[in-house]
């Protein structure tokens, strides 16, 4: 359904005010190129920015491009990428991903939403980190679990579900907004609306958000 107009108000003027606030913010993963974002983003699900920061400089050196990870011993990758949790599965996705990689694209990684979801382990969220972070196209809002708590606290969505939050943000901001509005909202969430005790008091959004499912002390 169409953002209304009253909708589509609130949001900009959070966006402004996100914009004054964290003018400078950026994805928190540490990369250099498309790929590695890739793999680190794939590295972040159930784990911590902080700890992939710490890992995927050896991974990175260990496995320079797609052939390496394609052709890599399984249990090798997985020992690399082990303190990230969830690591089997995890070293699966990434090898299936880019033996798909060198297969298809010539060990690039596509620019296109349409090709990037088709990818083992690739969902929406992580394809749009990489479109928007690697390569600079707005292919929609990332939706982690920052994102998701603080579009519903601020009334921007009444959804749960990650692709219908971000279906919410996407009608009411134009695509300009879309890339750095993840980012600042993610340290948004870090620094004041964090999931237990946000710090509302303090908040430089407390005029404008409605605190919807924040328990009042």
């Amino acid at each position: 359904m169409a953002a209304s107009a009253e909708e589509k108000k609130l949001a900009r003027q959070i966006a402004r005010s996100l914009a004054r606030q964290y003018p400078d913010a950026t994805c928190s993963l540490h990369f250099h190129t498309p790929l590695e974002l890739l793999v680190a983003t794939i590295l972040s699900a159930q784990c911590t920015d902080e700890r992939v920061n710490q890992v995927t400089p050896a991974v990175f050196r260990a496995y320079p491009t797609a052939a390496h990870y394609a052709r890599a011993p399984l249990g090798q990758l997985e020992r690399a990428i082990q303190s990230t949790g969830f690591f089997r599965n995890k070293a699966k996705s990434i090898q299936a991903c880019c033996r798909r990689l060198v297969e298809e694209y010539g060990g690039e990684v596509p620019q296109e939403i349409e090709r990037l979801v088709e990818l083992p382990g690739v969902g929406r969220k992580t394809a749009n980190v990489v479109l928007g972070t690697a390569y600079g196209i707005a292919s929609g809002v990332v939706v982690d679990t920052h994102v998701a708590r603080i579009s519903r606290r601020l009334g921007l969505t009444r959804q749960k579900d990650p692709a219908k939050i971000e279906g919410d943000l996407r009608e009411q901001l134009p695509p300009k907004e879309w890339i750095a509005l993840s980012h600042r909202l993610i340290q948004h969430g870090r620094k004041y609306c964090t999931a237990r005790n946000p710090r509302c008091d303090q908040c430089p959004l407390n005029e404008l958000c409605p605190r919807i499912g924040v328990e009042k002390k």
